[in-house]
């Protein structure tokens, strides 16, 4: 691993805003953050880097008050503070602009500024002139050419971002957070932002960026601090470090040697998709697919996976393209019409997409397949129960019962659930969408080894990871996405964390 690397001397004597001192945050099965420390600046942007699931979020939570640290120390300006909400972080000058600006689209521009400290008059009414006039100031400040009084819902994305700003400038914050603020911008609305950023800076204002994106971090942060998995890896000043440093400290890691061994050769193409689009989505998807093969899908926040595998399941319709089915065209319209055509999909999110939690296990299971259960339109128990047992127990579900509510299992046992629920369809595709998101280790590995005998069995299953080392553990080909596009086709020697990251940030090759 590469060495922290230290400031420059101009920089070493340097007061943070900001300090947070070895934070642990622990959810169940899950350690989010392991002692990690980070530091922000007067006038500076600090760049906070990481792969998907490298505790960005968490720590923003931790330092806007969302979650308590169950370990560590926040100081401000050298003073030991505890945020118990997230009031407490707005009055210690700690704000955030989120990707997905958290606003009111029924309010005026002014309200959304101000909801919350509105300023008020007498009898403790609020004071609609007094705050118009607030906001019409601070809108003015950032050159931002918006009436106070117009709706929110009729400006656009970019004008959305500015009335998050001029809210965070609302309550004198000291610390602003920007969490992927760029992704849902034009280039030109991005050079704005740059610009609001610079007079930001000269305010005196110290800025948290989160971004995937290279060329804007090297554009626009003073110094950056890396994250992975949950620990702080690296951090000092981007005049001292490279793309390919950061790459480094990024996934500098060994791929875990518990995956298992598939040595096997693929069979006759099952899938094939050309030209697929959406308007917004993603533009020209081409792939294909063969029986008993694992097809990774490897990119960034925004990149559009789960989007395209929402399109090729019929949640969404396609713009243009075809899709194949052993060699035949079909149109899909509808979830159905893909599970009629042997196409099924485990989503990222398995709580609201993939089990209903006030079902018990058998019903869950059987829920797609009441043909196989049911006799002259009534359901069989029996048959219910035979079906779900079958799959289950290959998937070493762990459960008190069949009947127990899929709701009271563990992440782990919930994927299973969703998984042996598609499974008992008789697929020819499965569509794995993050399928060891937030389980534990143990279950991980059930999951790996089950892919594993599914596609032995000639099964072709499509996976979509944000963790490297399962994308280089399980995959047979990986497909890199970014920004709606397929970046990359990687096989063999050609894949490798490097090649992964770059693909997906848009990096150069190293020299």
């Amino acid at each position: 691993m590469m060495q922290q690397l230290a400031p420059k001397a101009d920089a070493a004597h340097e007061i943070p805003v900001l300090r947070l001192s070895d934070v642990t945050k622990t959810f169940p099965g899950v350690r989010a953050l392991s002692g990690v420390s980070l530091e922000l600046y007067p006038g500076q942007v600090t760049a906070l880097i990481g792969e998907n699931g490298a505790g960005k979020s968490t720590i923003v939570k931790v330092l806007t008050g969302i979650y308590r640290a169950d370990e560590g120390r926040i100081e401000v300006d050298g003073t030991p503070v505890h945020f118990a909400t997230a009031d407490d972080a707005t009055a210690a000058g700690i704000t955030a602009i989120h990707q997905e600006t958290v606003l009111f689209d029924e309010l005026s521009v002014a309200e959304n500024i101000f909801i919350g400290h509105a300023p008020r008059g007498r009898f403790g009414l609020i004071d609609k002139g007094a705050m118009n006039r607030r906001a019409a100031e601070i809108l003015d400040r950032i050159d931002a050419n918006l009436d106070p009084t117009t709706p929110l819902k009729d400006l656009g994305i970019a004008n959305k971002h500015l009335v998050a700003i001029a809210r965070a400038l609302s309550v004198d914050a000291r610390v602003v957070v920007m969490d992927e603020p760029t992704a849902a911008l034009s280039q030109k609305e991005i050079e704005e932002l740059y610009d609001l950023v610079d007079r930001l800076k000269a305010e005196g204002r110290a800025i948290l960026f989160i971004s995937h994106k290279f060329d804007e971090i090297f554009r626009i942060a003073d110094r950056y601090a890396v994250f992975r998995d949950g620990e702080h890896v690296g951090a000092g000043l981007m005049a001292d470090v490279t793309e390919g440093d950061l790459v480094q400290l990024m996934v500098g890691r060994a791929v875990d040697q518990i995956f298992p061994d598939r040595d096997h050769q693929a069979g006759d193409e099952v899938l094939r998709i050309t030209g697929f689009a959406h308007p917004t989505e993603f533009d020209g998807i081409d792939l294909s697919l063969r029986a008993g093969e694992i097809l990774g899908f490897y990119g960034l926040v925004g990149a559009g996976r789960s989007e395209l595998m929402q399109a090729i399941f019929g949640i969404t319709r396609p713009s243009a393209g075809t899709l194949t089915i052993d060699g035949e065209t079909r149109t899909i319209r509808s979830p159905a019409d893909a599970i009629a055509n042997g196409i099924v999909y485990v989503p990222e999110d398995r709580g609201q997409q993939g089990a209903i939690l006030g079902l018990p296990i058998f019903q869950n299971v059987t829920l797609p397949s009441l043909g196989q259960t049911s006799r002259s339109g009534f359901l069989k128990l029996a048959r219910e129960f035979d079906l779900a047992r079958g799959y289950t127990e290959r998937l070493d579900l762990r459960a008190a019962a069949l009947d127990q509510d899929v709701g009271n299992l563990s992440g782990g046992n919930q994927q299973k659930v969703v998984i042996a629920k598609w499974l008992a369809t008789k697929p020819k595709v499965i569509i794995l969408d993050e399928p060891t998101k937030g389980i534990d280790i143990g279950s991980k590995a059930a999951v790996h080894a089950f892919m594993a005998e599914l596609a032995a069995e000639g099964l072709a299953v499509i996976m979509v990871s944000s963790e490297i080392p399962e994308i280089l553990g399980m995959s047979d080909r990986v497909v890199v996405m970014r920004e709606g596009l397929i970046a990359a086709e990687l096989a063999g020697e050609d894949l490798t964390p490097e090649t992964l990251v770059r693909h997906a940030a848009g990096i150069g090759e190293a020299p």
